[in-house]
């Protein structure tokens, strides 16, 4: 006869290797909608920019040389999910597994224009998500 030690770590074992969850990864971007709606403001210094955004992908001029800066940002969510489930018995060893991914793909776009003093005179932004 088992000792009810053993029986107790064998119905610990079935129950922890019988249930797994769903798995989703997600990364938060650092660069957001919210953000330059929030925290963007006409008058802002560049410096202040950077460090709120980082820097932009695309640094160019206009027509009377003040600078332009351009955040082309694309990002994909990915999220897997599966489950496992497995026989009351381990004798028995049945195992059934389901899993899905679904994806999605963002797009941010963010025009910043500075004035002669290097401050924000005007901003623009288009996010996309499909």
């Amino acid at each position: 006869m088992k000792s009810p030690w053993s029986m107790l770590c064998l119905g610990l074992f079935i129950i922890a290797t019988g249930c797994s969850g769903g798995k989703a990864e997600i990364k938060e971007d650092r660069l957001t909608v919210g953000k330059v709606q929030g925290e963007i403001k006409v008058g802002m210094p560049a410096s202040q920019v950077a460090e709120l955004l980082g820097s932009p992908n695309i640094v160019t001029t206009d027509e009377k040389r003040r600078e332009v800066w351009i955040y082309d940002k694309v990002s994909t969510d990915r999220v897997d999910t599966s489950s496992s489930s497995y026989a009351g018995l381990i004798i028995l060893g049945t195992t059934s597994r389901d899993s899905s991914s679904s994806q999605r793909q963002r797009t941010l776009t963010i025009i910043i224009k500075y004035d002669e003093e290097k401050k924000v005179r005007d901003f623009a932004y288009n996010s996309t998500q499909f």
